[in-house]
């Protein structure tokens, strides 16, 4: 028999609680009952077989107890850096020359130094505000003349370029008129070339040669003749007009063009300072000299690393592949007190120096933005959970209006939701470019030998549908995308004129891959199998996931069948796309004006069609289409034919078409005063602000 003395020699309540307390998240709760695990040392005293022997035990047991929470660090709404903004991404810029380019990080750069006629009003990108001309024209005020055929511009006065030099209507024209007779293939220019010489082609030569040029600038000086010549760029001196007495710039259309004030406002409108630009060896305004600087490529550009504009930012440096650095421009010209639009910034700029750093790897610019080191980073798709574990309020790009997270302390602010007039897609080229020995990087042996592809290979209508089928659409917006992606089913964007939501679209099915690929090159495929590459540009794990996806599917059906994926730094994917050397290329467009013309031109006809080398036959059924839509004033007319044209795109097969992904923005709740306009090119820093206090 037993008779047991229970004493509790300690009892660990207090302590526990109190580590409990310390251990709960930051909340705005004032108490709170949790359970607790609570420890007992217990000395009990038996008498066993006549003896007392005491016996010390560990109990363990749940309560419930009422915890208070350590008081809250409300988080740091103050800027430790007022003066600086930092930018950590990824791809650096190709060219700070406005005429040529054509790319979202040179864009971005461009349009904070450089200036136009007219810009965006504020999120609005259908609707302008008068820059660097004094009102927006219309036919109102007589701007525009009454057959949509006339635009005249009045210059500002008294405007100077950060080297001190005036802004004349002259320097205007200048810019017109050289990017027009540049006509670089791989640049912006086919965009002012349809409305304001009528052509199609994308070329300057177009009137002498039916566009055949296309950028050989060896070929026009041997065939063109000087009268020709001369009369290409006297028909562009005739379409744009200055007349620095009146401070006037005229444009002389060859058509009625409704969005051509959407296209002047963009950066490749930005004034270049005519005297500073001939200086540094750029053409010299003569009919005699132009074709010497036709199709000079970003790479043999005289203003490509360099940059002399009217904006409120100067340029201090760039360092290829690490950063480019902007300086506020202390004689800015714009008055305290006339903003730019209404609500808008007007003044000196606010933040003194911008930073924009190149940084592929993500845990880098995680870290960075996770320390207060940055102001914001890019954030692919796939990384928005992480970030998301840090934001302390969401925010309305529409409304302006933030709400607390269950985290207020969060440092971090999201803009989510943004509507992204852009995509990703997979190029595929009809017939690769080839060195004179007929070696390609990019394809291997270039042959159908199992260790490459001939450069022909997606000539063959079986090849480019098994790799739409052979694409897990799924996968890639739920892995990618973060499940936040709306597949499209041709090259125009969801909710737009022409977008046929019924229309036709491709589905992951290996079975039917397999099928096509067993089709394709009279059958030879599954027993010699192939190798080529899938380029994407370097830390953009969004585009590489792409070329994992069709590496894995592709192989899952027979593993001869091997792709291989390669990070090209931007700039050299960039070239070698435009040189057409790349089998398969992932890639992206954001549009240029908010119109459908900017979607199906590109991608049918002009831009990647080119690096593509669509045949011209197709190319020729594309432009029909392309030009019958652009002419049509009957919105339902438009429709139409763009259902056509995107039937065509689908049947054809002529890329992997993926999907749209709403956007995300991620940033110190200190910035102030960002925007969201789908137009705008990364930031306008102008507009922005950082707290102080």
């Amino acid at each position: 028999m037993f008779k047991r003395n229970r004493m509790i020699v300690l009892l660990l309540i207090v302590l526990v609680v109190g580590l409990v307390a310390a251990c709960q998240p930051q909340t705005q709760e004032v108490v709170k009952e949790v359970p607790v695990e609570v420890t007992r040392i217990i000395t009990e005293t038996v008498t066993e077989e006549g003896q007392a022997v005491e016996v010390t035990r560990v109990v363990s047991e749940q309560i419930v107890v009422t915890a208070t929470p350590v008081p809250e660090q409300p988080v740091s709404l103050v800027s430790p850096h007022p003066d600086t903004y930092t930018w950590l991404t990824f791809g650096d810029i190709d060219t700070m020359d406005p005429n040529l380019a054509y790319d979202t990080a040179s864009a971005n750069l461009i349009q904070n130094v450089m200036e136009g006629l007219i810009y965006y009003n504020h999120t609005d990108p259908t609707s302008f505000v008068p820059q660097l001309a004094t009102e927006v024209p219309s036919i109102d005020n007589g701007g525009i003349s009454e057959d949509g055929m006339t635009y005249t511009f009045n210059i500002r006065q008294g405007v100077k370029f950060h080297n001190g030099n005036d802004l004349t209507a002259s320097d205007f024209a200048y810019t017109f008129q050289r990017g027009l007779l540049q006509s670089d293939p791989n640049g912006p220019q086919w965009l002012l070339l349809e409305p304001i010489l009528g052509y199609t082609s994308g070329d300057v030569t177009e009137g002498i040669a039916d566009g055949a040029y296309a950028g050989d600038r060896e070929a026009l000086i041997a065939n063109a003749t000087p009268e020709e010549l001369a009369a290409v760029c006297e028909k562009v001196q005739a379409a744009i007009v200055a007349d620095d007495a009146a401070g006037t710039l005229t444009f002389n259309l060859a058509q009625p063009w409704g969005p051509f004030l959407a296209t002047v406002a963009q950066t490749w409108g930005m004034a270049i300072d005519k005297d500073w630009a001939v200086e540094n060896g750029a053409w010299d305004g003569s009919c005699d000299t132009w074709v010497n600087y036709y199709a000079p490529g970003s790479e043999n550009d005289e203003l490509t690393g360099i940059i002399n504009g009217t904006g409120p930012y100067m340029l201090d440096h760039w360092t290829p592949g690490v950063e480019y650095v902007l300086v506020a421009n202390p004689n800015y010209w714009r008055p305290e007190g006339e903003p730019l639009w209404e609500g808008g910034p007007s003044g000196q700029p606010g933040i003194q120096t911008i930073f924009v750093k190149l940084v592929n790897e993500w845990g880098t610019r995680f870290a960075t933005l996770q320390a207060g080191d940055a102001e914001e980073v890019t954030v692919p798709p796939e990384n928005r959970p992480q970030v998301d574990e840090l934001v302390g309020e969401t925010c309305d790009f529409r409304t302006f209006e933030c709400t607390p997270t269950d985290n207020p302390n969060g440092p971090i602010r999201k803009w989510g939701g943004l509507p992204n007039p852009s995509r990703t897609d997979v190029f595929l080229n009809f017939d690769v470019a080839v060195d004179d020995q007929g070696k390609n990087p990019y394809i291997g042996s270039g042959q159908l030998d199992g260790n490459g592809i001939p450069a022909n290979f997606f000539s063959d209508i079986h090849v480019r549908r098994a790799f739409n089928y052979c694409f897990d659409y799924d996968t890639y917006i739920s892995e990618a995308l973060n499940g936040e992606g709306v597949r499209n089913n041709g090259p125009i964007i969801l909710d737009m004129l022409g977008y046929n939501p019924d229309g036709p679209m491709y589905n992951y099915d290996l079975d039917k891959c397999a099928e096509e690929l067993a089709a394709a090159w009279d059958g030879v495929l599954p027993d010699t199998g192939f190798r080529l590459q899938v380029a994407f540009n370097t830390g953009n794990t969004t585009r590489q996931t792409v070329g994992e996806i069709l590496q894995a599917s592709l192989s899952e059906i027979n593993d001869k069948y091997q792709v291989e994926t390669v990070g090209l730094p931007w700039p050299t994917l960039l070239a070698a796309f435009r040189a057409k050397q790349l089998p398969v290329a992932v890639s992206g467009w954001v549009e240029d004006i908010h119109d459908p013309h900017n979607w199906v031109q590109p991608f049918t006809v002009g831009t990647y069609a080119g690096r593509q080398n669509l045949p011209e036959d197709l190319r020729g059924q594309f432009q029909e289409l392309v030009n019958a839509g652009v002419a049509a004033t009957d919105p339902a007319a438009r429709e139409a034919i763009y259902f056509q044209l995107q039937q065509l795109h689908h049947d054809e097969a002529i890329q992997i078409t993926l999907a749209q992904i709403t956007g995300a923005r991620y940033e110190q709740r200190w910035v102030k005063d960002w925007f969201y306009n789908p137009i705008i090119n990364g930031g306008y820093y102008y507009a922005y602000g950082l707290a102080t206090e």
